[in-house]
């Protein structure tokens, strides 16, 4: 039974396939049999992964495998210091995954937590209140305004019934409800009004049901099986730094053992090459870099909360940096939420209404300037139909008090505009009260009488007042059917005849403002006698005199244009995915200039007929996709990421959920978004603002590159030492470095320098240039060529200081001292004179190297701490250093200097290294491109 199309059958054979009587409902008996046959109503959470499961799965990484041997080695060095601080890393890293994980397992919970937790059901001809978990296919229900929907339900009878349906289907009004059939096929679920859905909310009115699907056969149970079945993308800073420990293990244990075979077969001490030799290995491995890692992508995160975006996940961070298409929700986040009245038509004249959201300050401009509704009665009279004819109210609300710094610096308490009721009626009350026409200001002057609220198939609302002049009847509806009970029109401030000109005029008028996506409603009014009859709306809504039109929309964000040129500029693709309807999603879309001249939207019908290989074909030239369910979504997140692009996916809604756990980076609204969309997000946008998505993406290329650069510094430092010790060894030199000394070269230079790089300044053309790839190797773009090259000079050159002191008086024990103390002051002053070359993909003469003053400090600290070693008495026996001369120093100082000015002047005076950084900078307004695709 749960395969029907219940839309599609009436109420007399929905009642037959579930063998109920609708006066009677279910008897117990009947119920319970049903109820072991297809279980609880309720969501299966699948296979719960136990917490220490969880726990240790943090332990499996190859990188935490290689930290945990080069702990080992240090403890057989005696470098407890060493051993105990790469534990902390391993451990703080591990709590941190544990963490992220666990609060990704209970976005099922929060999901069921949306299920009713008790439902009014008809048993053997009673009405009972039981668990909503206990309700079986054929149960008969009553819902109440205020009730959450307990199960899939087809309605038998309704009255004045509306659903909020936006966690479920992504729409932001109200749904009414209905119970005639609905003959088509494939019919969105926004569109089946004649079904309710488990998890949704009764707004108003009442209804009587039949529970057609329970449980995981609901449509938030098929949610929660997406999700359920739904992997979380590894993102590509955890592939890559898994790839790039594998490499450093296997080459620093590869140049570790050619160092200590070279040095032993050239008459060195077997055991002083094994000291060597490890500490080489310790050396090489940065033990330090998940450290920073986590460092770096937790500022970023500070720095990111300041703009707005929360992050459950940090590194989702990272992963952001290389979107090359957003998917994102229409309601909310690219339009305001806030339905406003945009223009008006009023006999003949179109005017303006200006205004943002549901702050009651705007102006009304006809042919751009100021209409005074005092001086025009047509309007006038507009504005008072609007806010009598009218449930919902404007209130002003305090929010939290914000600093604003005028001429004294005071703090001024913001205020928020906000409604109370239904949208639509809501943004009729804001466009009155831009005039000072509000229903509070109307109130004592007209007394309502009676009122015949909005009916589905009526498809209007009317009022009966009375005031000091007498009694007024005020309408409003759809044109199209209000019109028909119109007879007469106000025109220039005149009430004539409603001929049939003028009626196609209105017809017309309403027609263009539909295809603008606006949502068009009629108002009219009539004069009522005392002596006429006012029993039903019947006698009320005949002979009325047509007013105008109104036309609202859920207008763009302000910011958000900009917002998507400058994702155009980045090479990032955006895109629409909405349950709103395709006219209105793509009158947005043209507003903020989505759409390219060749882009397409589509809808969730035509999803719903494509193969996996037709939505791929056509997936890259379409911008909007409307009417979507939550299968189209994930679908159209899947089809993306086979086109090889890394998809950020925005919702608020249950149904954006399955979407946002399998795209590459989940975003979900703080403001609107529910519980079940936070948990399976990896990001949370604080003002529900695309603009702030944009934002995050910045941040996040920034933080890569940051951890580009600290990669590059600290591997080009280990291939310096690398290379001093093996160029030494295969050349038959003496130790140019003794264990204890290469130890503390990784501890001056590996630390606060590499963690001050994490929190360097973005280039300035960081947005203009394209996404890089997902499958991008860590060490493209030349950077392994960096690392191998300055390391190589790192190590020739502080090999050549120590062989040049070496040789002016061979033999002689205090000048092997001194050479050693040369190498190891040149090692450290070549890497920290290299730190600030690593601020710039280019050189070190493109950017100010003190603009980042937590590395100058870095710097300085790293210095002091190698002077100590050498100019500290107590200090010189232990690291077997000796003071160095003003003449020593002029030769460490230039060897120190050349790999980093040297390759510097290279890459400037080089004109083809001058034209690839133009060719591959940015990407030009005409169009979209990726590294797998191009959006013509």
């Amino acid at each position: 039974m749960s395969q029907e199309k219940w839309y599609q059958l009436n109420s007399e054979d929905v009642l037959r396939l579930q063998q109920v009587n609708m006066q009677q409902g279910l008897p117990w008996e009947e119920a319970w049999r049903r109820q072991a046959e297809v279980g609880r109503n309720e969501l299966s959470e699948g296979q719960r992964i136990s917490p220490l499961t969880l726990l240790l799965n943090q332990f499996k990484d190859f990188m935490v495998l290689v930290l945990l041997g080069a702990t080992l080695i240090s403890g057989l060095l005696g470098e407890y210091l060493d051993a105990i601080t790469i534990v902390i890393i391993i451990v703080m890293n591990g709590i941190l995954g544990f963490t992220q994980e666990f609060r990704a397992e209970k976005s099922l919970r929060a999901l069921k937590e949306l299920s009713a937790p008790n439902a009014n059901v008809w048993r053997e001809g009673a009405l009972h209140q039981i668990p909503a978990r206990d309700l079986v296919p054929g149960d008969i229900i009553v819902l109440e305004s205020g009730d959450r929907v307990p199960a899939d339900v087809r309605f038998l009878e309704t009255n004045g019934l509306y659903v909020e349906e936006s966690a479920l289907t992504g729409e932001s009004v109200a749904v009414s409800k209905l119970t005639a059939v609905i003959p088509h096929d494939d019919v969105p679920l926004g569109d089946q009004r004649n079904l309710g859905f488990m998890g949704t909310m009764v707004s108003r009115g009442t209804a009587k049901a039949v529970v057609v699907r329970t449980g995981m056969s609901t449509e938030m149970g098929k949610i929660a099986d997406l999700i359920q079945n739904t992997e979380s993308m590894e993102t590509p800073l955890q592939h890559r730094l898994e790839q790039l420990g594998k490499i450093l293990i296997i080459v620093a244990i590869a140049l570790t053992v050619l160092v200590v075979v070279a040095g032993i077969m050239h008459g060195q001490p077997p055991y002083a090459m094994f000291l060597a030799g490890v500490s080489l290995a310790v050396a090489a491995i940065p033990e330090g870099l998940p450290a920073i890692v986590t460092i770096a992508l937790a500022l970023g995160v500070q720095r990111m909360i300041k703009r707005k975006a929360i992050v459950r996940k940090l590194p989702s961070v990272e992963t952001l940096g290389c979107a090359s298409v957003i998917c994102s929700d229409k309601t909310g986040t690219l339009t305001q939420n806030k339905m406003t009245v945009t223009h008006l038509w009023i006999g003949g004249d179109v005017m303006e209404v200006t205004g943002d959201g549901y702050t009651p300050v705007g102006q009304i401009l006809h042919a751009g300037h100021q209409t005074d509704p005092l001086k025009h009665p047509s309007l006038s009279k507009l504005l008072h139909i609007s806010a009598l004819c009218n449930n919902a109210t404007l209130f002003e609300e305090k929010a939290e008090t914000k600093r604003k710094k005028g001429k004294e610096g005071a703090e001024t308490p913001a205020s928020v505009w906000n409604i109370k009721g239904d949208p639509t009626e809501g943004a009729l009350v804001v466009l009155s009260a831009k005039s000072g026409i509000t229903p509070e200001s109307l109130r004592d002057k007209f007394k309502r009488i009676a009122e015949f609220p909005f009916d589905s198939e009526r498809k209007r609302m009317s009022v009966l007042v009375a005031s000091e002049q007498g009694r007024m009847a005020c309408a409003k509806g759809a044109p199209d059917v209000l019109i028909q009970h119109c007879s007469y029109i106000l025109w220039d401030g005149k009430v004539i005849p409603f001929t049939s000109t003028l009626k196609q005029k209105v017809i017309s008028a309403n027609e263009g403002m539909a295809k603008s996506a606006l949502r068009v409603l009629g108002v009219a009014y009539k004069d009522v006698k005392m002596s006429d009859r006012c029993e039903d709306h019947e006698d009320v809504e005949n002979n009325l005199v047509f007013v105008g039109l109104t036309g609202m929309i859920d207008p763009p964000r302000k910011e958000v244009r900009e917002a998507i040129a400058k994702c155009r500029k980045a090479g990032i693709k955006t895109v629409m995915i909405t349950g709103d309807h395709q006219t209105t999603a793509e009158a947005i879309a043209k507003q903020l200039g989505m759409i390219p001249a060749n882009g397409v939207s589509m809808s969730g019908q035509q999803i719903g007929q494509m193969t996996e290989e037709e939505l791929d074909a056509k997936v890259n030239d379409t911008y909007v996709y409307a009417r979507v369910s939550p299968e189209h979504k994930l679908r159209i997140v899947k089809a993306l990421q086979r086109q090889g692009h890394v998809v950020a996916m925005t919702g608020d809604g249950v149904n954006d959920a399955p979407a946002i756990k399998a795209a590459d980076i989940g975003i979900a609204m703080g403001i609107t978004g529910t519980d079940v969309s936070k948990e399976a997000s990896s990001l949370i946008l604080s003002d529900d603002n695309f603009a702030t998505i944009v934002a995050a993406i910045e941040e996040g290329r920034g933080i890569y590159e940051n951890i580009r650069k600290f990669i590059r510094y600290l591997l080009a430092s280990n291939v310096g030492e690398i290379m001093t010790m093996f160029i030494a060894m295969m050349a038959g030199l003496p130790l140019p470095l003794v264990p204890i000394q290469i130890l503390w070269v990784n501890l001056v230079t590996d630390g606060l320098p590499a963690m001050a790089l994490g929190v360097d300044q973005a280039e300035k053309d960081l947005m203009q240039h394209k996404p890089r790839s997902a499958k991008e190797n860590i060490f493209a773009r030349r950077l392994g060529w960096k690392i191998i090259s300055r390391g190589l000079l790192i190590g020739v050159c502080t090999l050549g200081a120590f062989w040049l002191v070496l040789h002016t008086n061979p033999g002689d024990s205090d000048t092997l001292l001194k050479a050693q103390s040369v190498a190891f002051a040149t090692l450290v002053m070549a890497q920290l004179i290299h730190v600030f070359d690593c601020r710039s993909s280019r050189s070190i003469f493109h950017r100010n190297p003190l603009q980042n003053k937590y590395l100058v400090l870095a710097v300085l600290s790293s210095l002091i701490l190698m002077l100590a070693v050498m100019y500290i008495d107590s200090l010189q026996p232990i690291f077997k250093t000796v003071p160095l001369g003003w003449k020593d120093w002029i030769l460490v100082l230039i060897a120190a200097g050349i790999p980093t000015f040297f390759m510097g002047l290279g890459s400037v005076l080089s004109p083809k290294r001058k034209r690839n950084n133009d060719r591959n900078k940015g990407v030009r307004a005409s169009g979209y491109s990726s590294s797998k695709a191009s959006f013509r």
